[in-house]
């Protein structure tokens, strides 16, 4: 049975999910999961809200020393262009406890490079409020608002940080935030969100992540 069968049957859990998903090899789970539609993602996001909580050692596990990339190859559900659903988050430690950094790698140069900071939503520099209202969403929040500070250490090869809102990168990436859930070991599952405040809301855009 691959993931897509396993996501047509109504009593499908994220448990059946997750043990199928770690089951396979690498290459076989990468495929599986970024072959997922829009539709498939929206029933995969649904059916994880019942997953365990994220943590950002998810992304960036604890073994691996600060300053070393992840990648985490994902698709996304924006329309129109099958081309540029296919992208990678990128994230690494910096040595600050409670955060990770990262960027968007894709074939959209023009609006690249999309830096961000990671937390988990239940971190304590997180406000209570933002903490009550986060909590469905997910662990871990992909912050826009926020990028690496100026002359922060960064993997060789990655692109020079810039704010979100310079250039294209503002009709992407500016206001956003990603909230993610976790999928089974290697794979997460997320949602963007935009605004601040009252007019914060969630947006109809999900994405598949799977790291290496």
């Amino acid at each position: 049975m691959t993931l897509v069968e396993l996501l047509a049957k109504d009593d499908t859990d994220i448990g059946a999910i997750a043990r199928h998903l770690d089951a396979l090899d690498a290459q076989t789970r990468e495929r599986e999961a970024l072959g997922l539609d829009r539709a498939q993602q929206m029933r995969l996001w649904d059916l994880s809200a019942s997953a365990p909580r994220l943590r950002l050692s998810h992304f960036v596990p604890d073994a691996v020393a600060p300053g070393t990339a992840v990648h985490h190859p994902g698709r996304n559900t924006i329309p129109p262009f099958r081309r540029f659903q296919d992208f990678e988050k990128r994230f690494t430690k910096q040595g600050k406890p409670g955060e990770v950094v990262g960027y968007n790698e894709s074939a959209a140069w023009f609006i690249r490079p999309g830096y961000f900071v990671a937390y988990e939503t239940d971190a304590p520099g997180v406000e209570p409020e933002r903490q009550t209202r986060w909590a469905e969403r997910g662990g871990v929040v992909i912050d826009y608002h926020l990028v690496p500070e100026a002359g922060s250490p960064l993997p060789e090869g990655w692109p020079a940080v810039v704010p979100n809102s310079y250039g294209l990168q503002r009709l992407v990436y500016h206001r956003t935030r990603d909230f993610m859930r976790r999928v089974s070991e290697h794979v997460s599952i997320g949602r963007a969100s935009t605004g601040e405040g009252e007019a914060d809301r969630m947006l109809d855009f999900w994405f598949v992540l799977v790291r290496r």
